[in-house]
């Protein structure tokens, strides 16, 4: 029997090839945000290749901005006809037009890290689809891929990329502030790193220092208060943590505090005074 599943993507530095429709979509969508003066920066299979040269074949558009942002840029994209979907009022919302889509982001699933108005500011200028963006620093490029560690996705392989092509121009210390005191998940990605790169030095000898001093006072069980937080990084793989063994679940803690008031636009109706 004849496997049809669609082959694993390759990374590459070949452009992928967007549709009519969906350079359109994007272009649209990018343009409002311009005109309405939203601060967003695209990420995504974007910021990938802006920081590393590598494409990837994407069916949508990441655009990174504050939560606040999100309710109004909703309602916008609503008015003019996208079709717009809160998939989770943690952290993602879509606006769609037939197959294509663009997601709007405030965060990571998990709630750990958010998007807030600095990383818009260090964003950086550039251009998609003729239009005039800010594309994520490749410091948040990072961060935003710290929790993509399930078993179904992994972004290790683009944190290595993003350090290996980035690393020595990066502001270490705001990689470090971002992780905050998820800083072993950044000590697990850059041990990935070493191991694919073992002669890069492009990690400074003091990020290391640091790291590790913090993994040898945990090891030394200096940080007697230190929780388990399986459920952070894959709440399915390490359900049983919470379910059966009742260790607290970490996750249910951090999305509760950020889950933002986000509903669905309410469109006008035909003759209905502007407000």
């Amino acid at each position: 029997m004849s496997d049809t599943k669609k082959p694993l993507p390759v990374s590459s530095s070949q452009p992928p090839q967007f549709a009519p429709e969906q350079e359109q979509l994007f272009r649209d969508v990018l343009q409002l945000l311009n005109a309405r003066g939203v601060p967003y920066a695209v990420s995504g299979a974007f910021a990938l290749h802006e920081h590393t040269g590598i494409w990837r074949d994407t069916k949508d558009l990441d655009i990174f901005m504050a939560a606040d942002q999100v309710a109004p840029v909703m309602q916008a994209l609503g008015e003019l006809g996208f079709e717009t979907e809160i998939c989770d009022a943690v952290w993602l919302c879509k606006a769609r037009q037939d197959n294509y889509y663009v997601d709007l982001i405030s965060g990571m699933s998990n709630a750990v890290i958010r998007v807030d108005q600095s990383w818009i500011d260090h964003a950086a200028p550039s251009e998609a689809f003729g239009v005039p963006v800010k594309v994520l620093a490749a410091e948040e490029l990072i961060a935003s891929k710290l929790f993509v560690a399930f078993r179904e996705r992994f972004d290790g392989a683009d944190i290595a990329h993003v350090v290996y092509a980035a690393g020595k121009r990066m502001d270490w210390q705001r990689i470090l502030d971002l992780s905050g005191e998820h800083w072993g998940m950044l000590l697990w990605s850059l041990v990935l790193f070493h191991y694919v790169y073992p002669v890069s030095d492009a990690v400074p000898k003091w990020v290391w220092n640091k790291l590790l001093g913090k993994l040898i006072r945990e090891l030394g069980g200096l940080e007697p208060t230190a929780q388990f937080r399986g459920s952070l990084i894959d709440e399915r793989m390490f359900s049983i943590d919470v379910l059966e063994w009742k260790l607290e679940n970490l996750i249910e803690k951090y999305r509760k505090e950020a889950e933002p008031k986000i509903e669905e636009p309410k469109l006008k109706e035909v003759g209905e005074p502007a407000a």
